[in-house]
This record gives C-alpha cells, sequence and structure tokens, in this order.
C-alpha cells in the first residue's frame, strides 16, 4: 500500500476530489495547512499598507491506497490540481507497512 500526501492550492479542492472519487478512491484526509517553498510566500495590500504573508495557505490531502492505483492517483491529483503558475503543490509518495481499522481490528488494504 502506499500513501500519497498532496499539498495543492485550496480553490482546487473540490476539482481534485470529485476526479479521485471517479478514479475509484474511497476515502482521504483533508487539512488546511499554511507553508511556502520557493514562492516565499508574497505580499498583500490592506487599507494602504503593504504586508508580507510568508505562509501561503494551502491543504493537504493524505490518501492510503492499494499499489496498483499509485500512478493513477498520482496522474489524477497532478492534472487535477495544476494551474502552471507558481505555488500549484508536490505530491509526496510513501510506503505503508500496517493499516489497521480500530473498529474492527481488520488490518492491511481491507482495513483501508
Amino acid at each position: 500500500m502506499k500513501l500519497i500526501q498532496a499539498i495543492i492550492k485550496p480553490f482546487k479542492l473540490d476539482e481534485v476530489k470529485d476526479a479521485l472519487i471517479e478514479l475509484g478512491v474511497q476515502g482521504m484526509t483533508v487539512t488546511e495547512v499554511k507553508g511556502f517553498g520557493r514562492q516565499k510566500g508574497h505580499k498583500e495590500t490592506y487599507r494602504g499598507t503593504e504586508y508580507q504573508i510568508d505562509f501561503v495557505p494551502k491543504i493537504k490531502l493524505e490518501l492510503a491506497i492499494p499499489d496498483n492505483l499509485e500512478q493513477k492517483v498520482i496522474e489524477t491529483i497532478a492534472r487535477a490540481a495544476k494551474t502552471g503558475s507558481i505555488g500549484d503543490g508536490k505530491i509526496f509518495v510513501s510506503d505503508v507497512n500496517t493499516v489497521i481499522r480500530i473498529r474492527t481490528g481488520e488490518s492491511g488494504e481491507g482495513a483501508v
């Protein structure tokens, strides 16, 4: 199994979620996060005063998926989240050794 973590722009969440559901992904965790990468934040003007925003709001998606869906999920997220501008995000893939459903004690892919 794989754990996919994707950092995307907040306004792309619905598009990414809909594409993943259409692909057959059964669940995901969504977290509002803040951070910066190469773009190093941005400047905003409020009532005539300029402010430096160091941490940019983003959305973090986490999905535990079977190995056979890895490439399709990566391609789907990348396609749905892409705007073509700086700050589109990143996708991280990790191996998952064990998953246990707390309610039933079930483990492995069936617990996802």
